[in-house]
């Protein structure tokens, strides 16, 4: 019979320091990550499978874990308040709001990257990898349409 994941122990408002401190820190950590990652688009070979899948399935967790905090800000916005509580509440919603967008690009671009990395291209022959750098000389194809205005007589 499979384990049954517990239910989740919701906090009371009074804990909304803990959550804040793991929100701003998700945040962070995720927005670091990203950085690092457009980093590596120009050259994603830098990166090997292990590591863009690592980011694949840190994120992947990460994201089904998310409605775990959506829920607990819900609840308390559900219920009494004081001002500061609730501008803290709001500012929580806000940096969710942005988690969810930073890890959904994470992962796009994780997926994007891990059909780049060194092992995909060690495995390529000569004749493929010459022929891919031959094709990314090429002007694409809005480039190409803007040449050919300006050679046509």
């Amino acid at each position: 019979m499979p384990a049954q994941s517990p239910s989740p122990q919701w906090q009371p408002i009074e804990r909304v320091g803990l959550i804040a401190s793991h929100v701003d820190g998700m945040l962070e950590a995720a927005e670091e990550q990203y950085e690092s990652l457009q980093l590596a688009r120009p050259k994603p070979h830098i990166l090997d499978d292990f590591t863009v899948g690592r980011v694949i399935e840190v994120f992947t967790v990460q994201r089904d874990d998310l409605w775990l905090f959506d829920e607990q800000l819900r609840r308390w916005k559900a219920g009494a308040l004081t001002t500061t509580q609730g501008k803290e509440v709001e500012r929580l919603a806000g940096q969710m709001k942005r988690l969810h967008e930073v890890i959904t690009a994470i992962l796009a671009l994780a997926d994007e990257l891990k059909e780049h990395t060194i092992e995909k291209v060690m495995a390529k022959s000569d004749f493929e990898l010459g022929l891919e750098a031959l094709l990314r000389g090429l002007p694409n194809n809005e480039q190409r349409k803007e040449w050919q205005k300006g050679k046509q007589p």
